[in-house]
């Protein structure tokens, strides 16, 4: 009974595993203009940026929303968001990026999305008096904030292989621990 809810358990996670994920890349924010300067366009791949009035919590919202369908019958994905200090984004982009705040949309053994957002009038990196510097203009409009995307896919037969492996390994070190304790 234990092997056949083991197996049963394994070809739903292959289900998930082979599930497409949401389009890509991301959609505009609404009322939001796409960035077309170096670095947020085809410069480094699977990068998008979106010049917004939205504040944070509608930005992450929206995109959270977004990310958590597959394009299979809209079916939903399983997720979480992780907190990242900003720092990180110059990891994950460039050494130069700014960013007030980052965070990641997580789908288990599939994709993430980091979302980054900047909002110069809050920028913890830059003192208050030297903050207007920092003022992002776009289409002859200043905008008080910028989102920028990245996205890590992973190809399903990698999901799959790299699940399966572990599924069986883990299978088998069970069976061998069980029957030691029988030894015993």
């Amino acid at each position: 009974m234990i092997k056949r809810l083991q197996w049963l358990f394994g070809l739903v996670i292959s289900f998930y595993l082979l599930i497409p994920g949401p389009k890509l890349p991301p959609p505009n924010l609404p009322n939001g203009l796409k960035s077309t300067e170096p670095g947020d366009t085809t410069q480094i791949s699977r990068v998008s940026a979106y010049y917004t009035n939205k504040q944070r919590d509608e930005i992450l919202d929206f995109y959270t929303s977004y990310y958590s369908r597959s394009r299979l019958f809209n079916l939903p994905l399983p997720g979480f968001r992780l907190n990242h200090p900003p720092e990180y984004a110059r990891q994950i982009w460039v050494n130069t990026k700014q960013s007030y705040y980052l965070e990641e949309i997580v789908h288990p053994l599939r994709e993430s999305l980091f979302v980054n957002g900047f909002e110069w009038e809050k920028d913890v990196f830059t003192p208050v008096y030297a903050r207007a510097q920092n003022k992002m203009l776009a289409n002859g409009k200043e905008w008080p904030a910028k989102v920028s995307l990245r996205w890590f896919p992973s190809f399903w037969l990698t999901r799959l292989s790299i699940f399966w492996l572990s599924w069986l390994g883990l299978f088998f070190l069970l069976s061998a621990w069980r029957k030691e304790l029988r030894n015993d």
